[in-house]
């Protein structure tokens, strides 16, 4: 499986198989196993998705930095990629850990879809 290199490609693939709602829903089983206070409805926009996640995930690194590691532990997101980003601008960091987290959610998505 290759996985989608941006947010929009990811995006219409899971529209294409039908499957963005089975995001949410994952992601909100996710969340929940953290004890991360967000949960998404199902109708949520994709747009609206990005942005929501991004300000959480901000929220947590600035505030809550201990519930940050464990959604990454829980959602399953690579430690290597993680360091690979450059920490400096939380912004950014906040930006690129929501979309390596809806890459991971995919994954988890498209493998119980495809072999279930």
């Amino acid at each position: 499986m290759k996985l989608p290199d941006t947010f929009q490609d990811l995006i219409a693939e899971a529209n294409q198989l039908e499957l963005y709602k089975k995001i949410i829903i994952q992601l909100n089983k996710d969340l929940l196993s953290a004890n991360v206070d967000l949960e998404l409805d199902e109708d949520t926009l994709p747009t609206s998705l990005k942005l929501v996640l991004q300000e959480a995930l901000f929220y947590l690194i600035q505030n809550k930095f201990s519930d940050y590691v464990n959604l990454l532990y829980i959602v399953d997101v690579s430690e290597i990629k993680v360091r690979e980003i450059d920490g400096n601008d939380t912004v950014k960091l906040s930006e690129a850990i929501a979309f390596l987290i809806l890459q991971r959610i995919w994954q988890k998505v498209w493998y119980k879809f495809k072999y279930a």
